[in-house]
């Protein structure tokens, strides 16, 4: 058994609390109207399987119930971070050791203008 921190809750948790539901990140077509039959069977079926870092989404089943995103290693299991719907991760396949901590902080940034725009853009 391991532990999985779980970053809504902001503690470790036995793993047996959690479900995994697959690949993260998975962008939905903007028009699935216009979609043909095969580009909608491939976002519905089709998923990575690569060797190396991946990123998950899981699910907090037994606690907050909260859905969030899982950095792993598929090839050592170790879990290389834990974060929250909307945020994006430091460990990816480009940056294994993870990205420089100011680019973190300018993509939040980033982020967070792009929230704010996108609900003035509600308001108006």
């Amino acid at each position: 058994m391991f532990l999985i921190y779980c970053p809504y809750c902001e503690e470790h948790r036995e793993e047996e609390e959690f479900h995994p539901k697959g690949q993260a990140h998975i962008a939905r077509p903007a028009d699935p109207e216009a979609c043909s039959d095969e580009e909608w069977g491939d976002y519905l079926f089709f998923r990575d399987n690569p060797r190396g870092i991946h990123h998950e989404l899981w699910v907090h089943a037994v606690g907050c119930r909260k859905f969030f995103n899982i950095t792993r290693n598929t090839v050592s299991y170790e879990i290389l971070e834990t974060y929250r719907m909307g945020e994006q991760p430091r460990f990816t396949a480009e940056h294994p050791e993870g990205k420089p901590a100011e680019t973190v902080a300018a993509e939040k940034a980033s982020a967070a203008v792009e929230e704010v725009e996108r609900q003035e853009g509600v308001k108006a």
